[in-house]
């Protein structure tokens, strides 16, 4: 029960950190975008760091469109996965029905609320890569519960 009421809260304070991110304006938005996409930079391309600031913004600019899909799309399966702790130990689908069903009207209003943010938009593709994201985090939870339960059967878990 305790378990359940820790699950509770961090979906509820993921919920507060997805609004407080929503609820920034365009600029300071595309500033956290292009700030992740110089982190991906540093990460995956050799000599990044040496190049002239102008070709690793331009690098960041380039990439921004994947980097805040991927975002939305991890944001909602972390909520997603966190809501299906919180549902924990109902029936596994009803469990997992409800978690996606919770993310993706979080995700609508989400973006509705995206509407009133100066330079922002609601969008329903970003609903659709939110709801997708909710899905494959639950799939992961899924197929984590799978081996979980193989390793039970042969015994190699006590």
């Amino acid at each position: 029960m305790n378990r359940r009421k820790i699950f509770l809260i961090l979906t509820l304070l993921w919920m507060v950190v997805i609004f407080c991110f929503s609820a920034r304006n365009a600029d300071l938005s595309t500033e956290d975008s292009y700030r992740v996409g110089m982190l991906v930079g540093d990460i995956i391309v050799p000599g990044f760091k040496t190049w002239p600031e102008a070709d690793r913004i331009a690098f960041a600019a380039t990439i921004d469109h994947p980097v805040r899909k991927t975002a939305h799309a991890t944001e909602y399966a972390i909520l997603a996965m966190l809501t299906c702790g919180a549902m924990m130990p109902a029936s596994l689908g009803k469990t997992f029905l409800c978690s996606w069903l919770i993310a993706t009207i979080y995700a609508c209003t989400d973006e509705f609320h995206q509407l009133f943010v100066p330079g922002r938009s609601g969008q329903v593709s970003d609903v659709c890569i939110d709801s997708l994201g909710a899905m494959a985090g639950l799939l992961l939870i899924w197929g984590i519960f799978k081996i979980i339960k193989k390793q039970e059967n042969y015994g190699l878990m006590r």
